[in-house]
């Protein structure tokens, strides 16, 4: 479980640090590459609660399995794509096998191991998960430097090999209570939501707020929510009781978690491409330049649990995401001549408030609802992290543009976003280049910072009380995972 764990959490991330060579390699824009990283969180975030009802219903051991198989064949697809349209599509798959995979790991693990032994490899399993997380852009830069950036997806073959025979082998069968329906209706319009606004975002950067295709998108995410509120009301089983939505406490919850992935996450792909293309550092240092950050992230998380056991989660979660906000405003101070080590204190300042969120936003979503909703509570959190980091991608993404087109034209602003640095050099001067991606930079920090800013201080309002609901020792699949992020 823990290996499986590792390669879909490890490909959240790994993808960062390769994103300019995926570009020069198979002539992607930017709105493509917002697509190679938003279509698999974004799969991940629409079906992560549809698949943990679907594997209680089939048999957990069963989805999980097949997940890896899906998981496995889409890399080999997104190793062997020749158009950014094929890799986006590939990367979507992967995302419905990750969701297969991550919907399982717990419930499986918990179904093994009682008491003692749970908390233990409970542990072992939360350490694996934020080592992921860690390595990710480091393991990114040394296969694209390497090998070359199709690697970062042909490794998880023998790996995916190796984790269906230990599964078969050593992992029983096991299943939810009986009578559990999955509630279809709702996993697809929750999908079409998420799907339809991170599209109308990466449209309003290529065509404007208000061009015609941007409107219908909103239009159509809209629709899709309504459709979800109406299903989630009627349905029997639903994926979201939305009762729990009345709960100031488990909706200050669900906006953290949400703001989190986001504002902690979503600019650093652009970071990436601004460090490489334009400062011209090598993946690898690329990789080892977020270091900081995820060194900062498990180190914390690591006392979190051992010296702040007792402290309530609203100071937790909403003092993580103020710092995580203070970080992201302390690295908007990039200008033409900028280094990347202008952003070591913002990364630190960030890494730290991950670590006081990571580990203890699912925890207080248990702790929000009653004890017959923890294993919904948990799968809700899990997945508007996806969906946070996804929409952060897609309007940090815009909002960098934007601001760039005051320097450049549109085209060239777009190029340049897109790691597209090399090809505008004979048409602009460096430090034009160089001047306009600091001040997008700036602009997606700033907002980031204010972001984090504000959502820690709902928490802070919002999940005034710890009281947990009485419960038994929690189902599996609701315990926190510690993903240090993506």
């Amino acid at each position: 479980m823990c290996l499986g764990t590792f390669m879909l959490l490890l490909d959240v991330t790994i993808v960062v640090v390769a994103l300019p060579d995926m570009a020069g390699s198979l002539h992607a824009s930017l709105s493509d590459l917002q697509w190679v990283v938003d279509a698999y969180a974004l799969a991940l975030a629409a079906l992560l609660l549809g698949a943990g009802a679907a594997a209680d219903l089939l048999g957990r051991r069963r989805v999980h399995v097949t997940g890896v198989v899906l998981f496995a064949v889409a890399s080999l697809l997104c190793g062997l794509s020749t158009a950014p349209t094929v890799l986006v599509a590939a990367r979507a798959l992967q995302g419905v096998g990750a969701a297969a995979m991550l919907a399982t790991t717990l419930p499986l693990l918990g179904s093994v191991y009682q008491g003692r032994q749970r908390s233990a490899a409970l542990g072992v399993w939360g350490a694996v998960s934020g080592g992921a997380a860690a390595v990710g852009p480091v393991v990114g830069g040394l296969l694209t430097e390497g090998p070359g950036w199709r690697w970062i997806f042909f490794v998880n073959l023998p790996v995916s090999v190796v984790e269906v025979w230990l599964t078969l082998r050593v992992v029983p069968e096991s299943r939810g209570p009986r009578g559990m329906r999955v509630d279809w209706a709702g996993m697809a319009s929750f999908a079409g939501f998420g799907g339809g606004v991170t599209y109308a975002v990466v449209r309003a950067g290529e065509d404007g707020w208000t061009a015609p295709a941007t409107l219908v998108a909103f239009g159509c995410a809209a629709l899709a929510l309504v459709v979800f509120v109406l299903v989630e009301r009627r349905a029997a089983h639903p994926l979201l009781d939305l009762a729990l939505l009345r709960r100031p406490a488990f909706v200050g919850v669900m906006l953290g978690a949400f703001a989190f992935n986001g504002v902690a996450f979503g600019v650093t792909p652009y970071l990436s491409i601004w460090m490489q293309t334009l400062l011209g550092i090598s993946p690898v240092r690329g990789g080892l330049t977020l270091l900081p950050m995820t060194v900062a992230a498990m180190i914390v998380a690591v006392l979190v649990g051992r010296l702040l056991h007792g402290v309530p989660a609203r100071l937790t979660i909403g003092g993580g995401l103020l710092l995580i906000g203070t970080g992201s405003l302390c690295q908007a101070v990039l200008d033409a001549g900028a280094s990347w080590t202008a952003l070591v204190p913002g990364f630190v300042l960030v890494g730290v408030g991950t670590g006081l969120v990571a580990p203890t936003v699912a925890g207080a979503a248990l702790a929000a609802v009653p004890a017959e909703r923890a294993g919904m509570a948990g799968g809700a959190v899990n997945t508007v992290r996806q969906l946070g980091y996804a929409l952060g991608v897609a309007v940090f993404g815009t909002v960098l543009t934007s601001r760039m087109t005051g320097t450049l034209p549109s085209g060239a602003a777009h190029a340049l976003a897109g790691g597209g640095a090399g090809a505008l050099r004979g048409g602009f001067p460096e430090h034009t280049l160089r001047a306009a991606f600091a001040s997008g930079l700036n602009t997606a920090l700033v907002l980031a910072g204010l972001a984090g800013l504000v959502a820690g201080a709902l928490v802070l309002l919002l999940v005034r009380a710890d009281r947990p609901a009485p419960r038994k020792v929690p189902d599996a699949k609701t315990e926190p995972a510690v993903t240090a992020g993506r």
